[in-house]
């Protein structure tokens, strides 16, 4: 994938990537980024945003601990508490129809969706991976910079042609990272992984089409002329 030459490529030409290649990803490059990404918005200039870049040795270590530990009960905290309300429920389970029949992978191949499932241990394969997490006292304010701050991260990536994945799949091994990496648990919550790398151009997974609600049923426009 090439680089994203304006803000506008960068948002239409990131998405969620599940394969990755084994190119390396350049430090300069991931400082340059991580370095622009301070100036993301932050209420009150709290700034609550911490994290860590693992690559090489100490990222295979980390997955080679979680692939032989269970998921922590109970999780770090819940992401599907959306999926009460029927419209975000169907939206679900269209990416997933569109994901899976990208990889002809049949609704009844448990053993397939497992296995793909699994990948998100290794960070589909990202040579790569940002670990996420935050003080405790942070509020929902303060999850919402930290997700303004990821997204910077993300098109800033974008910029330079690199590419990424956003996991709270990982926050399932919340406590193991942490330890892993020497943070508090009492004090700090794990928020999520983002994978970091260049796409397999040729991985049908990273091409199915996305689909997004139409701007109207979504925003008003009023005062306008």
């Amino acid at each position: 994938m090439n680089k994203a030459s304006t803000p506008t490529e960068a948002v239409l030409t990131r998405r969620s990537i599940r394969s990755f290649s084994d190119k390396p990803v350049p430090l300069e490059i991931i400082k340059q980024v991580m370095d622009t990404a301070r100036w993301a918005p932050s209420g009150c200039n709290f700034q609550p945003w911490e994290g860590a870049i693992l690559t090489g040795e100490p990222l295979r270590q980390l997955q080679e601990k979680m692939r032989s530990t269970p998921p922590q009960n109970p999780q770090e905290y819940s992401w599907s508490d959306p999926e009460v309300l029927p419209e975000c429920k169907a939206r679900l389970a269209q990416v997933g129809a569109d994901m899976y029949a990208a990889m002809s992978i049949e609704r009844s191949d448990k053993a397939a969706r497992g296995d793909f499932m699994a990948q998100n241990l290794v960070s589909f394969g990202a040579p790569a991976v940002l670990m996420v997490y935050f003080p405790r006292v942070m509020g929902p304010p303060q999850w919402s910079d930290v997700g303004m701050w990821l997204q910077t991260i993300m098109l800033l990536l974008r910029e330079h042609g690199l590419d990424t994945c956003p996991q709270e799949f990982l926050s399932l091994y919340a406590k193991l990272i942490k330890e892993y990496l020497g943070v508090s648990d009492e004090t700090h919550i794990f928020f999520c992984g983002i994978a970091i790398g260049y796409r397999d151009e040729t991985d049908p997974v990273n091409g199915f089409d996305r689909k997004r609600e139409p701007l109207e049923s979504k925003i008003q426009f009023l005062g306008f002329e």
